[in-house]
Order: structure tokens, then sequence, then C-alpha cells
């Protein structure tokens, strides 16, 4: 992407006022962009034609002219949905888009294609490579999103999450990822995997992008960074607590808590009660047989096609019984509560490891969610740093997590801690 493009959206947006630029610069600089790197990334499953560039009527877009990727489990009028399943299972183009396509379309942004997602959005891997090491996986499973804004093909993208599927991606490729709180934005016309925890996010190479996202999509004030970091007190705590962390992971973690401190922020240990550690295994009761409900009828015709990850999860979530999945739906309930009246009493934002380190070699696996799962389950809005980076020059992210319905506080938060675009 050319470099007068390749800056916040918000930016590109006053160049456009001041005829610098056309409102479809950015589109066309994205293709070329798509052209010199898509042979080795592989991040999307389809692409609009070259001459879709209609962009919706109004004043006061605060995405116009913006182009996005779309996560191949998204309903779109105009582009067939495959949810990464390789061929075997294709929808024709949707009878209508889905909700957030839709409210992207209002605020003037422009669907550039179908980024490629993982199968059903769970392990099974796409084509996708780690733009910043091709022999690398880019995580799961919103491979494509992720990778696409990593190689300036897109400045944003929508990603889904259920288990760690915004956080690690974004963290393996070097990009802001933004998982809201659950239910933020609807899930209307997105293949359900999970659905009480489900999660529509986003990604972009700048903080700046992810906040003008947000308050495009939810109509909130314009999130502005704050005078300091004076009085915000932040806890570090990874979940789960009882591994030892990677090298890079823990130097990532150390060099934001003293960024932090150096903004004016309040940095301790948190201490959690042993039963935030058995949220890990809790989601995976709910995965599983929230899994196995939700894709019943595609298990049904094509469970001989479907991924042996995908289907050993299936088999699992149909031997799980309802008490079982009540008991854990309970246990997070419980921790989801006090967990408030520790962001009340105690922290502001927690400061945690978003992967177990950099991107693992080799395109079989997307990598674990292990550092995202109790947080997913929990239903609290996370975000992505990529401030760091780890073992031969990989990005290593580290998250912020704020408690239920806090996001502005969070990305006012990392928006303050962040130095601006240019």
């Amino acid at each position: 992407m050319t470099d007068s493009v390749d800056d916040t959206i918000d930016a590109f947006r006053a160049r456009v006022a001041r005829g610098e630029c056309e409102e479809l610069t950015w589109w066309h600089a994205c293709q070329a962009r798509i052209e010199a790197r898509e042979a080795g990334v592989q991040a999307w499953e389809y692409l609009m034609p070259a001459t879709s560039t209609a962009i919706l009527p109004g004043t006061g877009q605060r995405l116009r002219g913006v182009p996005v990727g779309i996560k191949d489990i998204i309903d779109t009028a105009e582009m067939p949905t495959t949810w990464g399943t390789g061929g075997y299972l294709v929808s024709p183009e949707a009878v209508v888009d889905a909700a957030v396509v839709t409210l992207l379309k209002r605020q003037g942004a422009m669907p550039l294609g179908k980024t490629v997602s993982t199968e059903f959005a769970y392990f099974t891997p796409g084509k996708t490579r780690n733009p910043q090491d091709l022999s690398r996986t880019p995580g799961g499973s919103s491979s494509g999103s992720a990778a696409a804004v990593a190689a300036g093909m897109v400045p944003l993208a929508l990603g889904t999450q259920t288990a760690g599927s915004i956080i690690r991606p974004a963290s393996y490729c070097g990009v802001f990822g933004f998982k809201p709180t659950v239910n933020t934005v609807s899930f209307s016309g997105i293949k359900a995997f999970a659905p009480s925890m489900d999660t529509l996010g986003w990604f972009a190479r700048h903080i700046e992008d992810i906040c003008t996202t947000f308050t495009a999509l939810t109509r909130a004030e314009s999130i502005e960074a704050l005078p300091d970091l004076g009085g915000i007190r932040v806890g570090l705590r990874s979940l789960p607590g009882d591994r030892p962390l990677d090298a890079g992971v823990a130097q990532a973690l150390s060099n934001t808590a003293r960024h932090l401190e150096q903004a004016g922020a309040r940095v301790s240990a948190l201490p959690l009660d042993p039963r935030y550690d058995d949220l890990v295994a809790h989601h995976q009761v709910v995965l599983a047989y929230e899994a196995a409900q939700s894709l019943a009828s595609e298990f049904q015709q094509h469970g001989e096609e479907m991924g042996a990850r995908l289907v050993e999860l299936i088999e699992e979530g149909l031997a799980t019984s309802y008490a079982e999945y009540r008991a854990s739906l309970l246990a997070a309930e419980e921790c989801r509560q006090a967990l408030s009246r520790v962001f009340a009493d105690e922290v502001d934002v927690i400061l945690a490891a978003s992967a177990p380190g950099v991107a693992p070699p080799g395109l079989d696996a997307t990598g674990d969610p292990v550092y995202c799962r109790a947080w997913t389950l929990l239903g609290v809005p996370c975000l992505n740093l990529p401030l760091n980076t780890g073992q031969e020059g990989l990005p290593v992210g580290v998250q912020l997590i704020a408690d239920r319905w806090q996001d502005e506080r969070l990305l006012s938060i990392a928006r303050t801690l962040v130095p601006p675009a240019g």
C-alpha cells in the first residue's frame, strides 16, 4: 500500500476532504497490494471484481471509502460463503448481508472480499500463511483477516472469536485485534459455533482504526486518548496462571508493564482465586456442547468430509451431558460476577499474555488459544497490543482486558499507551 494511504482511517478521510486523494484511492491501492502479495500469503477466499467500487450515498460516514475484509463465515449478498470448508459446503450469495456488513456499508465502508477462515472457525487450517514468515501459521480461526491486515492488503478486517480466534492471530501476525464485550455487535448472519461465546471483532494496523470502527459500529462517542495514565490500576495476570511463560512472552509483558508505568499507571501482580484457572476446562465443555448443537446438520450431512479435530470436538460435545454443560456455565457466571467486583475494587484493566509465544513453524496447525479461553468464556473485552517481538524478531502480543461493557475505557487506555500513527 502506498504511503499516501497507509494511514489511519480518520487521516484518510481528512485527505479526501482536502482534495488530496479520491475516495477510491485506498480501494485501488489495496488491490495493487493484493496483486503483489496474495500469491505468497493467500489470505483471500474471494475478491470483489475490480470494477465493484460503489459507495453508499451519504455524508458523515466514519468509514467512507475504507476497504474491509469480511471473514468467510459472514453472509454477504455479493459474495459466496464457504465457512472454510475447502469446497464441500458452499453457499451462493446470501439474500441479505449479515447485520455487521450492512452496518459497515451504512458507514461508507467497501467490502473488498472474503478472507480465509479455518473450517467452521475451528482448528483445521486454511491456506493462509503468516506474512511475517510464510513458513509459519497466521493463527486461527480468523487467519485470512489477520494476515491481510498485517500484509497491508486491507486496513480493516472482520474476525470472530469463540476461543482465541482474534487475539491469537493478531499476536502472531503483529496487528491490533479487538474482541469487544460479547454481543456488542450483532452476530446475525454469521455462522454460529458456540453462541454463548461467539463474538464479532476486527483487526487493524493502528489503534486509532480499532477505535474509529468501534464508534462507527456502535454509535458510541469518539474514543480519545486520556491526558495520561495517572491513577490507572493495571493487574498483571494471565489465565491459566499455572504454567511457565515463554521467555519472549514474559519479556513482552515486562516491557508493556514498564511502558504503562512510564505513562503513569500503577502495575502490580493480580492474585485471583484458583477457580479462575478452572475456566479453561469449563470453556472446553461449553465449546464442545454448543458446537455439537450448532453444527448438527452439517455433521449429519458432511461428517465424513470434516476435519478430524472438528469431528472429535463434535463427538465430545455429543458425549457431554446437559448437567456438565450447565455446571460449566454456572461456574463461569460465578467468576464473571466475582471478576466485576475485582474490576470495581482493585484494577481498571488486566495485562495478560495473548498467546504462548510467537507463531509456531508449519502450516498444519493454528497454535494454542489457551491464554484466551477463560477471557472469552467470561465475555469480557480484550485487545491485542502488537508492541513487542520475540524469537527471530517475530511479533509477540500481549492483551489488555477490561470488565464487561467497559470497552470504551479499555480503548481509551490503549490509545493513551500507544504512540499516534505517523
